[in-house]
């Protein structure tokens, strides 16, 4: 029906719920830890664009190619990339993706000085979009308000342009989606009271809010290409496996709490669950707190950048630091931490190393040297006992 057999797998089947129920065969549609790897990848591109010093100027689920079967993603249709001074924008964007300011003056002439056009922080609009598309398959500004009931285009200029308001806003619901209004094949994704933003965990919900409230009609808050990289490596981290096997999504984010379940399907945890909390040093024998925990599950891997703080999990690093250093296993009702390749592994309250190797038993409260010197973390075992 969509003709889209032998084709590049273009980003907007991804990205709504309507599509995605309709049209997609199961198998294309990955789950919700690779749409997370999507959006990393998504970001990390982005970061290096601006870093150079350019801009997209039309960034949008057409000029991306996504595979979340992989979790694979590529940025496509750069040759209209904004160089300034030399280069100027030669179009405004998509829709959907267009950032307000942009909307709002696009009737003025394109000297007009009042004119804003696309430059880094409308890619940082469509960014944010395109992340919150891609995980909550929904658009962020797209409700149930309407703005002129006579005229069909001025509606939609005030939608994402001077009146654009941020679905589920915190305290404005004006333009809350209506759910009985959504199609069958885009619920549940429709209801936010039933997957509402903050599914995505803490780092992201955060940055949600200061792109569509803060940044929304205010550019120079919105959050950078390299705000979003950190905190979805950071979300990563958090990521659990659902209980359910027959769960579509697979994965989500904890929730901090003791009995955490799947929002996407309603299962709980049962169990002892490990959370590692990461500290790390700024001076010799001193630890501060990260603002990052690592979630344990059966296979789940430790890598050199949560054993050094000054290591970015990103593309400057060499084959060597990519590598596994240690993983957890719970056998017998008793989680282990197995050493691979952590010289410095040490139980702190017993001054006891752990040998590459060898394996050590997670308790509650055990604290757990990673890595000596600058920048080398130390870790603080949480028990979360889940009924």
């Amino acid at each position: 029906m969509l003709g889209i057999k032998g084709k590049d797998k273009e980003g907007k089947w991804f990205a709504a719920a309507n599509l995605r129920n309709r049209f997609m065969d199961p198998r294309e549609l990955g789950d919700w830890l690779n749409h997370l790897r999507v959006c990393l990848l998504l970001a990390r591109a982005i970061r290096r664009m601006h870093m150079a010093g350019l801009a997209h100027s039309d960034l949008s689920y057409k000029n991306v190619l996504v595979d979340p079967s992989r979790g694979l993603a590529c940025v496509i249709d750069v040759d209209g990339l904004v160089v300034p001074p030399k280069y100027p924008p030669d179009v405004v964007g998509t829709p959907d993706f267009i950032a307000p300011e942009v909307v709002m003056t696009n009737h003025l002439a394109r000297d007009d000085p009042n004119r804003k056009l696309p430059r880094r922080e409308t890619d940082q609009h469509a960014l944010a979009v395109l992340i919150y598309m891609y995980l909550l398959y929904r658009h962020p500004l797209r409700g149930g308000k309407v703005h002129d009931v006579d005229d069909e285009q001025r509606d939609e200029a005030l939608t994402m342009g001077e009146k654009s308001l941020f679905v589920e806003h915190p305290t404005d619901t004006s333009n809350r989606i209506k759910v009985a209004d959504a199609k069958p094949t885009e619920l549940p994704w429709a209801d936010t009271s039933i997957i509402p933003y903050t599914v995505t965990g803490p780092y992201l919900s955060k940055l949600f809010l200061k792109a569509f409230v803060e940044g929304l009609h205010d550019p120079a808050e919105r959050p950078s290409a390299d705000d979003w990289e950190t905190a979805l490596v950071k979300t990563v981290d958090l990521i659990q496996p659902c209980r359910n096997p027959d769960c579509a999504q697979k994965w989500y984010v904890f929730d901090n709490s003791t009995k955490p379940r799947c929002p996407f399907c309603g299962t709980p945890y049962q169990g002892k669950l490990p959370v590692l909390n990461l500290y790390s040093s700024r001076r010799e024998g001193q630890y501060r707190p990260d603002n990052h925990r690592l979630m344990v599950w059966t296979g789940q891997s430790l890598f050199l950048w949560h054993a050094n703080r000054l290591l970015a999990p990103n593309e400057k690093l060499t084959d060597t630091q990519k590598k596994r250093v240690g993983y957890f296993v719970l056998h017998k009702d008793i989680w282990w931490l197995v050493n691979e390749g952590l010289p410095d592994l040490t139980e702190v309250s017993t001054k006891t190393p752990v040998p590459i190797g060898g394996k050590v038993e997670l308790k509650d409260g055990q604290q757990l040297l990673l890595a000596k010197g600058d920048g080398g973390r130390l870790v603080v075992v949480q028990m979360v006992d889940c009924p």
